[in-house]
């Protein structure tokens, strides 16, 4: 017969165990929002550890624990961006404009201010400029996937593509949505209106 108290102990150690690694994983991901939070509030210099570790509620050395240098924390951050941004804009079906579109301008409403202030400071720092060329590569392969329907075959495949690309641009959505001051649903339309010559259906 199995030891009731043996049991319970190894329920209690597994649970333990269990809050732990969430406690971890809820520190690593309070660290690399701060780290976000910090650059979007000034210069990329300015993301220090001891300010993320403050802004965090955390000493610098669990800051060190987790991601070593600050080299080592700017790339994690990138990393951490990068792979919600995917997730987000993965969720578009290709084919359909509407529904790619309406995930287009959820993107730009949630991160547009931090892919311009990324593509703002490029220049500056070897880092920003690897992250934002990634962000340009993530935002051809998305065209290209959502619109792959809509693309022609041959020497017109490419002009198209860059069509897409351009009207689907961060650029675009600030000049319609912040310098314009369209509403949401206007910029939506705009971006629609705008695509409608290149997705006809035959």
């Amino acid at each position: 017969m199995k030891s009731t108290t043996g049991s319970a102990a190894a329920r209690n150690r597994s649970y333990d165990m269990s809050n732990r690694a969430s406690s971890a994983a809820e520190t690593g991901r309070r660290i690399l929002q701060a780290t976000e939070d910090l650059f979007m509030a000034g210069p990329l210099g300015d993301v220090t550890l001891s300010a993320v570790a403050e802004r965090a509620g955390v000493t610098v050395q669990t800051v060190i624990r987790r991601f070593g240098d600050r080299q080592g924390l700017i790339n994690a951050t990138a990393e951490f961006t990068s792979a919600r941004v995917m997730t987000q804009r993965g969720a578009a079906p290709a084919g359909d404009v509407a529904a790619a579109v309406e995930n287009l301008v959820e993107h730009y409403e949630t991160t547009g201010a931090l892919a311009l202030k990324l593509l703002a400071e490029e220049h500056s720092s070897p880092v920003l400029a690897e992250i934002t060329e990634g962000g340009r590569q993530l935002h051809r392969q998305w065209c290209e996937r959502v619109f792959g329907p809509f693309l022609p075959d041959g020497q017109e495949r490419s002009r198209r593509l860059a069509q897409f690309v351009a009207v689907c641009d961060v650029y675009t959505w600030k000049l319609l949505r912040l310098d314009s001051a369209l509403s949401r649903h206007q910029v939506t339309r705009s971006l629609l209106e705008m695509l409608e010559p290149f997705t006809r259906r035959p």
